[in-house]
Formats: structure tokens, C-alpha cells, sequence
């Protein structure tokens, strides 16, 4: 199967793009070439301006107390475990300490090193991090690999608990939904929500199927329209057949 993510607010859209970009930056790292750690490096400037939102912080630090409280009233409970929702407990304490432990504006330590910021302008420029833009970056990128890769977990590891507290956030809500198969006619599907908060839906087809879902939706309505893969056409072209696929609502 194949899933497709769609958040219906910026605080789902912002922890998606982080666990993307996170994912990025540490299989890039784990490599020994120049390429892939220039590429893990401006990643981690992605993270850097996605992280940006003030309130980010406390929003999830919020969020996985919010979840603290709605674990604890399952103690006890003899149909839950409770060695798993200790674990649970346990993690989502120490990841909302780590996060109460982050001083200052996200990534500050990044933005007051005027090296990296250098290479981070430049990177902004196409082709703008040639040797003779930047010949102290290319001196670097010259350095062992092992020296590159503990410099770059040295500048992503402050940023870490972010990272943590995202997953966190995001597994209880991909686990919150049940998938219910359904049809789109057509390659057309609207499904009335009235009023409805889902805070994000994922759509899940098999890998063969030659159909890419598009999603529009609001609290009231949700319209899902399915287009043939790219194969050098200039516009997506509807397509015009049944198209079975899992529908799954996700809240916390």
C-alpha cells in the first residue's frame, strides 16, 4: 500500500514537514560522501526556518501533556496494559522535559554562527555554493567523512527533541483513525464531514494502482479526485475508472 498524508491545519502541516525533513537530514548524514553531507547541511537549514514558529514549542509541549492527562485516566483500566502505558507515560515525560529544557528562540545557536549562516545565503542562490563562492566550505567538505558526520550531528542534536516530540505527537495521531474502504466512482469522491474536526486524513491504495489522489477539504466536506501518474503530459488528467482505496480520519 501506498499512503497519502493530508493535514488539515498548519500545526499538523509544520510536524509533518519536520519529520520529513528530520528523516532527510539523518539518512543523508549516515553517508560518506560530500554530496549527501552537503545535502544533510541544508536540510538542516529547512529545519531551521520550518522550526521558526514561536509558538511551535509549547504547542507541542501542550499537545503531549494533553496526551499525559488522556493516558493517565487509562490506569488501571484491566484491558490495557500496564507496562505498555507506562512506557507511553514515560516517554511522552521525558520528551515534554527535553522540550521545557530548550532555551531561547529554536536554532539560535545556528543563526549566531556566521559560517554556517554564510554557507546558508549562499545555498539559497543556485549553483551559489561553488569552491570559489565558499572556498572555506569546500575545504571543509574536503575534511574525513567521520569529522563531517559528528560536525553536522553536532549542530542537528540541539534540535533533537523537537524531532522526538513530533513523532510522538504524530504516531498517536496515525494510530487514533481506523481505515474504511471505499469507492471513488469515476475516479470522483466527496463524503459529507458535517462539521467535523479531523485534524488530518490519509489515503491508502494499493502501489499498483495506476491513480494519484487529490484532496480538497474543510470541516464540512471532503473531496477526493483521482488523476492519472505523470507520463510527460503538461496537465494531470482525471481518471475515469472505479478506484478502490482506505480512507482513514485522524484525531486526537
Amino acid at each position: 500500500m501506498i499512503t497519502y498524508e493530508y493535514p488539515f491545519n498548519e500545526r499538523i502541516r509544520t510536524l509533518l514537514r519536520l519529520e520529513d525533513l528530520f528523516e532527510k537530514t539523518s539518512v543523508f548524514v549516515e553517508n560518506d560522501g560530500q554530496l549527501e553531507h552537503h545535502t544533510a547541511l541544508v536540510t538542516i537549514f529547512e529545519i531551521l526556518e520550518v522550526a521558526g514558529r514561536a509558538d511551535l514549542k509549547m504547542d507541542l509541549i501542550q499537545e503531549l501533556e494533553r496526551q499525559r492527562q488522556t493516558l493517565l485516566a487509562y490506569r488501571n483500566n484491566p484491558d490495557i496494559s500496564e507496562e505498555a502505558l507506562s512506557g507511553a507515560l514515560y516517554e511522552i515525560e521525558q520528551s515534554s522535559a527535553a522540550l521545557l529544557s530548550m532555551t531561547g528562540k529554536m536554532g539560535q545557536y545556528l543563526r549566531d554562527n556566521d559560517w554556517l549562516m554564510g554557507i546558508k545565503s549562499r545555498a539559497a542562490i543556485p549553483g551559489g555554493v561553488c569552491e570559489f563562492d565558499l572556498p572555506s566550505y569546500h575545504w571543509w567538505l574536503h575534511r574525513p567523512a567521520e569529522t563531517r558526520r559528528e560536525a553536522i550531528n553536532g549542530w542537528v542534536k540541539p534540535m533533537l527533541p523537537l524531532r522526538d516530540a513530533a513523532a510522538i505527537v504524530l504516531r498517536l495521531l496515525r494510530s487514533s483513525g481506523h481505515p474504511k474502504q471505499h469507492v471513488a466512482v469515476n475516479g470522483q469522491f466527496q463524503l459529507n464531514l458535517g462539521g467535523s474536526a479531523a485534524q488530518m486524513v490519509r489515503v491508502s491504495l494499493n502501489v499498483d494502482e495506476q491513480a494519484v489522489p487529490e484532496v480538497s477539504a474543510n470541516k464540512y466536506f471532503l473531496n477526493i479526485r483521482f488523476t492519472k501518474p505523470p507520463a510527460g503530459e503538461i496537465k494531470a488528467r482525471g481518471c475515469e475508472r472505479d478506484i478502490s482505496f482506505d480512507l482513514t480520519f485522524c484525531n486526537l
